[in-house]
């Protein structure tokens, strides 16, 4: 039987799980956190609660109900997404190989307010290591970031760089920065360059000179996880069909991270459509290869 991976535990996450598991297939959803929805203290616009609900009840709720049904629950960070012959989600602690992934993480609301980020997208600043690391053989770069998500993306780094830099932005690590990888805890201020990046600028007015900046904020945000294995991106969004498909066979997306409305209605809605379209993928395959 054909296993599916969901990325995300939220409305969207368990609203396809709750569809693949009842069809009879595989399904694991992973997850680390409640997300933006764990903070909402009361929702009072979403069908079927007479009284408001707290989000973090909610997702207890949504849970539970996966979990009743069969649905396996993982709680880890997913760090990486690649293809090797089959769809692989790369967790901290382990990987682990799907015939169909959903990407169900909602979207980053935040972005780091540095001088440059934006303007040198492409020309210095990247947000894939696994798909820039060519780029920069021989050359001094810098991951921005300060947790897992950041150790990962400076290891993939380090083998060809000629130096691997993690800028905390005046953040203490996390996670434990390994051995042969530069740690520089200052406020970032902006980064400069003339055509490229040439230079980070921190607050104390020191400089640190690098080729590239790969952005590594908090964990993998749902548009960089699909930057790594090529899906189609449009700024921070996901770019789907109306079956919820993306770019790349065997890879679907629902909820906050494809844009549009950001409600809980259109992300069960999403999870739902997601789920039912996965099924028919999977059912199709299983068909033509004993034909």
């Amino acid at each position: 039987m054909a296993n599916i991976i969901i990325i995300g535990n939220g409305p969207a996450g368990v609203s396809t799980a709750l569809y693949t598991t009842r069809a009879g297939f595989n399904t694991t959803i992973i997850g680390k956190d409640s997300g933006a929805l764990g903070k909402a203290k009361e929702i009072e616009n979403y069908y079927g609660f007479e009284a408001p609900i707290s989000g973090q009840s909610l997702i207890e709720g949504g849970i539970s109900q996966a979990k009743r049904l069969g649905v396996e629950l993982i709680s880890d960070e997913v760090v990486g997404l690649n293809y090797n012959g089959k769809l692989m989600v790369q967790t901290k602690n382990q990987d682990y190989v799907a015939d169909s992934v959903v990407i169900a993480t909602g979207t980053s609301r935040m972005a780091p307010k540095i001088k440059g980020l934006k303007e040198y997208e492409g020309n210095g600043v990247s947000y894939c290591a696994v798909c820039d690391a060519f780029f920069y053989r021989g050359k001094d770069v810098a991951v921005l970031g300060e947790g897992e998500y950041a150790v990962h993306e400076a290891m993939e780094l380090l083998p060809t760089s000629k130096s691997v830099t993690i800028l905390t932005n005046g953040k203490e690590p996390l996670v434990t920065i390994p051995s042969g990888i530069r740690v520089n805890t200052a406020p970032v201020t902006a980064l400069e360059g003339t055509q490229v990046i040439e230079k980070v600028i921190f607050k104390d007015g020191t400089s640190l000179a690098v080729a590239g900046v790969f952005v590594a904020l908090g964990v993998a945000g749902s548009s960089a996880l699909a930057k790594k294995i090529g899906a189609e991106i449009d700024g921070n969004k996901i770019v789907v069909d109306e079956n919820m498909a993306t770019s790349i066979p065997g890879l679907y997306a629902a909820g906050d991270c494809t844009g549009g409305l950001l409600q809980i209605a259109k992300a069960v809605y999403e999870g739902a459509k997601a789920g039912t379209e996965v099924i028919k993928y999977l059912r199709n395959n299983e068909e033509e290869k004993s034909a």
